[in-house]
């Protein structure tokens, strides 16, 4: 008796919908950084300094977003 093994597991960083998957993921990462740093540009000095942070660290902290 013949058997067909339709159980595959899907991997989604493969094919043609991995790639759509991680370029979605690239952008979305992208513009999370760009608002992030956005935000903080909008902040003076003063509320930079009362959370801590310098005009200096505004691409770092963007980085760890």
């Amino acid at each position: 008796m013949a058997s067909i093994d339709s159980s595959r597991t899907l991997n989604p960083s493969a094919g043609f919908g991995g790639f759509f998957a991680r370029a979605l993921g690239m952008i979305s990462t992208w513009n999370e950084r760009r608002a992030t740093r956005n935000a903080l540009s909008q902040l003076s000095d003063r509320e930079l300094d009362d959370i801590g942070l310098t005009r200096g660290d505004i691409n770092a902290i963007a980085r760890q977003v």
